[in-house]
């Protein structure tokens, strides 16, 4: 099933009113289940392009479509919703609110959503306790290390049972060890769960655990890698 399709994206900014063009005209289909890597060196478009589909910008030209549904025609408020009950974000700089515990950072949007605190206590601590990380429920971000934070935003995405999680390079601020354990975990939720990862990410360690591969330069799709194998048992 298609989760996600892009038809002629762009994407200009302006640089002292130079046109910079991010992405230059994007054709691109991504299906439930994958675990996708968008790679390629610094500038190349990677973040601008997740940031198109996750609905935290808009294209300059072509569309983005969610299941079905044209983003491009959508208000701000629309946006907004689809974002809060469709897409699972984990970005590299964790983006923990730093006043509330790791229970209460992954509670925060199905609070958002109106879930009843009861329910939604119950779903974090299930899921924490499926991740390993329910030692950290009192735990502000300040008392984390950098691994632990980011396995609590891994929590946060997943925890309204998204339709897609995008991830802009997660593993940018881990060192090696504790990012392979993090790209362990998505792989087992992904395997487990179904759950559809997209990556932003230059890392050759998480490129190599890409099961489908697309290298962007320039704006471009330059190449698409697709892998056959079912992921890593870690």
């Amino acid at each position: 099933m298609e989760i996600i399709r892009t038809e002629k994206l762009e994407k200009v900014y302006q640089d002292n009113s130079v046109p910079v063009h991010a992405l230059k005209g994007i054709d691109l289909s991504i299906s439930a289940g994958e675990f996708t890597v968008i790679a390629g060196p610094s500038g190349s478009g990677k973040t601008t392009l997740l940031n198109l589909i996750g609905a935290l910008d808009k294209p300059t030209a072509g569309k983005v479509y969610l299941e079905g549904e044209d983003l491009s025609a959508k208000s701000k408020g629309q946006l907004a919703n689809i974002r809060l009950n469709k897409i699972g974000f984990i970005f590299q700089a964790y983006n923990l609110i730093p006043v509330l515990t790791a229970l209460e950072n992954i509670e925060f949007t199905m609070m958002l959503r109106g879930i009843p605190e009861k329910e939604r206590r119950r779903r974090a601590l299930a899921l924490m306790e499926e991740l390993g990380i329910a030692e950290l429920a009192n735990k502000r971000p300040t008392e984390m290390s950098g691994g632990q934070q980011q396995r609590v935003a891994v929590a946060r995405a997943i925890v309204n049972d998204p339709t897609i999680v995008l991830a802009d390079e997660p593993t940018a601020n881990l060192d090696s060890v504790t990012g392979s354990r993090l790209l362990d975990l998505m792989e087992r939720m992904n395997r487990e769960h179904n759950i559809t990862f997209v990556f932003s990410s230059h890392d050759p360690k998480v490129i190599e655990r890409g099961r489908r591969l697309l290298w962007l330069r320039d704006g471009l799709i330059e190449k698409e890698d697709v892998r056959d194998a079912a992921p890593s048992e870690g």
